[in-house]
């Protein structure tokens, strides 16, 4: 079984597109969404849920404020500023903590001389299992201010290796998160194929020299595609050069096209629509030779 992860350094490169036509050009995989930070395979491929899940990682605190005796002796102790003095006004007569701020360090609680501090595991999002058109998809929604990215990333890679693996699936497709963060090192840890998809600026340089610094750390074999490449003709040779020098294959580019937007509008994978830029997809698909 492969697993292919399409990574980018940067937001915005064409990533989740891509991975999308790649989802109906291949032969039964599964496909995993680790962009869970703001996850938007969903929106090309609609999936139906079939499991829900709730994610659970670190711990809040949480003052029982029925019986906070508002001595704040918390107050000075939290170096983050989540302990809030008491504001009838909006509900609050005793101090309280802002969840958002919060850290989970659990210096209140230690502190706390009324041992009135609660500290619970925190519910951090959800992840999901649910059926599309072409495959099994696993995917997920980090909460609002929520932490341990990488730690749901991990979940996500874990449940569609299993889904893979019982239903005797040959490829796990990976939409990966933009950067090089700790959700790109879960997302890739592993994987035994890496596409890059980069755009001809001078930013996607930058931060595609960045992620390849990534995967030949991990040691996984990259390959590059620069998508809207006739946008920047001279920038996007540059790119490939950069990329062979850096060990990279080169695969292929992708032209810019306005049918990739009025696909996406209409809940479309790019190569499901008789548009220019589905055939450079295509190709890139053949040049990768995952299966």
């Amino acid at each position: 079984m492969k697993e292919l992860v399409i990574l980018s350094g940067k937001g915005g490169t064409g990533k989740t597109s891509i991975t999308a036509s790649f989802a109906r050009l291949a032969e039964r995989p599964v496909i995993a969404d680790c962009d869970v930070d703001a996850a938007d395979l969903h929106l090309v491929i609609p999936p139906t849920i079939r499991q829900r899940h709730v994610f659970m990682s670190g711990h809040q605190a949480v003052v029982m404020e029925e019986v906070c005796c508002n001595c704040g002796v918390c107050l000075p102790e939290c170096r983050f500023g989540a302990i809030m003095e008491p504001n009838p006004e909006a509900g609050h007569d005793t101090y309280w903590i802002d969840p958002t701020a919060c850290e989970g360090c659990g210096v209140c609680l230690e502190t706390c001389p009324m041992d009135v501090i609660e500290f619970p595991e925190r519910r951090c999002g959800e992840w999901m299992i649910s059926d599309t058109a072409c495959s099994p998809m696993v995917h997920a929604r980090l909460g609002v201010a929520a932490e341990n990215s990488g730690k749901l990333v991990t979940t996500v890679r874990q449940q569609a290796r299993r889904i893979a693996e019982e239903g005797e699936h040959p490829l796990i497709l990976v939409d990966g998160p933009p950067g090089i963060g700790c959700p790109v090192i879960a997302s890739l840890t592993g994987a035994t194929d890496v596409l890059l998809v980069t755009e001809p600026t001078l930013s996607g340089a930058h931060d595609l020299e960045r992620v390849l610094g990534l995967t030949r750390h991990f040691g996984i074999p990259a390959a590059v595609c620069v998508n809207k490449w006739d946008i920047n003709p001279e920038m996007t040779g540059r790119i490939e050069a950069q990329a062979r020098q850096s060990g990279a294959r080169v695969v292929g580019r992708v032209r810019y096209d306005p049918s990739v937007t009025r696909a996406q509008i209409q809940e479309k994978a790019v190569v499901d629509t008789d548009c220019p830029s589905a055939d450079d997809i295509r190709s890139i698909w053949k040049e990768l030779a995952v299966q």
